[in-house]
């Protein structure tokens, strides 16, 4: 065996060293600038756009309906208004542009009974809701809302939208239980659409959700359906009574006045009385103190002109005269013709023949 071929191993073989990764960047570089001819002046114009390409590329618009939302090494920092904006570039900070004008729907209950249309029952049940006066309806409604606060509603709460939902169930809920079922499903739907608008708002802002709620519709306020022919029976018989009622408030709406009129009537057709009497009687007690007063200056006179005045008035009422012809000084009379017989017509007179 040579001794080429013998392996000394007190002799170890010698290690190839592996360039590092900085290494190779900055090979990469050098080739580069030795392909394109950088070198000095060439490549600090270089690096000075690009640097200025890097600064610029923080400035950012915001349009109209639009919220920036700013967030550094990943956390919100600040929100800002439409108009141009700057930021410090990437990978420092970056911004989010959600639209905040845009008017979102959500729907109350029917979404949720067509999700679960193979158990209606149970979606029926879930939508029920007790009544001031402890009776269960039904209710549907529809919540629309906008973003108010981009920053809030991106980072204050999980999952916004059905926070949103459960909040809105909640807050009808607690208005249907505080309103008769009456009132619920007729006169009083507006305002209880807007009692839980405000509860759903106050709730929202008091979690900071960023949410502003815009309108509440209630779309459906009915009795459940396996009783609902009895709620109309009841009804009915409400509608009868309170028909019948208005009827009798009518009636006496008419009666009354009437009577109240005929009673003032007599009352004020007494009192003209009660004075015509009394005047007349003072009138009468007047004349009699006046013949009083003159028979007591002359008793002859005033008797024969008392006598007179009585006579006059007999006569005045009498149909018959008689005239006694033989009283002294009475010679005869004027023929007297009766009034009566002057309308008469005259009898015709036959002709002679």
């Amino acid at each position: 065996m040579s001794p080429n071929s013998v392996e000394d191993s007190s002799n170890p073989a010698p290690t190839i060293k592996t360039p590092s990764r900085a290494a190779e960047i900055s090979q990469w570089l050098d080739s580069y600038i030795h392909l394109f001819g950088l070198r000095g002046k060439g490549l600090a114009l270089i690096l000075g756009l690009m640097a200025i390409a890097w600064i610029s590329s923080g400035i950012y618009k915001v349009q109209p309906d639009e919220q920036g939302v700013v967030l550094r090494f990943g956390k919100w920092v600040e929100t800002s208004s439409s108009g141009l904006h700057y930021h410090l570039p990437y990978p420092f900070e970056t911004v989010l542009l959600p639209k905040v004008t845009q008017v979102n729907q959500l729907q109350l209950g029917t979404a949720r009974l067509a999700a679960a249309s193979d158990s209606t029952a149970d979606a029926s049940h879930e939508r029920q809701m007790l009544t001031g006066d402890e009776n269960i309806v039904e209710a549907d409604c529809a919540v629309s809302w906008r973003i108010k606060d981009a920053g809030k509603f991106l980072f204050k709460v999980n999952n916004p939208e059905a926070a949103l939902k459960v909040v809105a169930e909640s807050a009808l809920r607690e208005i249907i239980s505080r309103t008769p079922i009456q009132a619920a499903m007729s006169d009083k739907r507006q305002q209880v659409a807007e009692q839980t608008r405000d509860l759903l708002q106050a709730l929202l802002d008091k979690a900071d959700s960023g949410i502003l709620v815009t309108q509440v519709q209630l779309q459906r306020v009915d009795p459940p359906g396996v009783v609902i022919d009895a709620f109309n029976d009841v009804q009915r018989a409400r509608a009868d009574q309170e028909r019948t009622r208005n009827e009798a408030e009518a009636y006496a709406n008419d009666i009354i006045p009437r009577a109240r009129g005929e009673a003032s009537h007599i009352a004020q057709e007494s009192e003209a009385y009660k004075s015509q009497v009394i005047n007349l009687a003072q009138g009468d007690a007047a004349s009699f103190q006046l013949i009083y007063a003159s028979y007591a200056r002359d008793k002859e006179v005033t008797a024969w002109r008392l006598y007179l005045e009585s006579v006059d008035e007999m006569l005045k009422k009498a149909t018959k005269v008689m005239i006694d012809t033989s009283g002294k000084g009475i010679t005869g009379i004027v023929p007297y013709m009766s009034l009566a017989e002057k309308d008469k017509p005259e009898a015709a007179k036959e002709p002679t023949k």
